[in-house]
């Protein structure tokens, strides 16, 4: 698969990106939580490219093998936290929402609020979002994997 395009990203959208991402992490939300919860969104959508940047960013922040390996099954394998995994179903439900999926139930967020202040909360749906919306453009404009930011 080939890309569709190669230019250059607008200097204003590149702010505004900054900016967002600056309020996630001043969110208070642990950082590998965060790359949880981007990298198991880039999953879902089939990102290549946040999968590729995600697993790369995770292991900067200490992420292991192990745990990066598991992700995608993060039910079945006991790698994970209660917080961690509270999270990993908040990311899925609200970024499975087509074709009539539930979406984000009561009982997922309750469990996401067990584990989260308000300010955390809003942080991890902040970055669910901008994982989706990076999906998003990845996959329109086919982007290919092998680049991080």
């Amino acid at each position: 698969m080939e890309a569709r395009t190669q230019g250059p990203v607008s200097p204003d959208l590149m702010t505004a990106i900054q900016h967002l991402n600056k309020a996630i992490h001043a969110g208070g939300v642990d950082p590998l939580v965060l790359e949880l919860v981007h990298l198991r969104a880039s999953q879902i959508n089939g990102c290549s490219p946040c999968v590729y940047a995600g697993v790369a960013s995770a292991k900067k922040h200490g992420e292991t093998e192990e745990r990066l390996h598991n992700v995608v099954t993060w039910r079945e394998t006991p790698f994970f936290t209660e917080q961690e995994r509270a999270a990993l179903a908040l990311a899925e439900a609200a970024t499975r929402i087509q074709d009539s999926a539930p979406g984000v139930t009561d009982e997922i967020w309750e469990a996401a609020a067990a584990h989260f202040d308000e300010k955390q909360l809003s942080a991890i749906v902040l970055n669910i979002a901008l994982a989706n919306f990076f999906n998003r453009i990845n996959r329109t404009y086919r982007a290919q994997a092998g680049k991080t930011w």
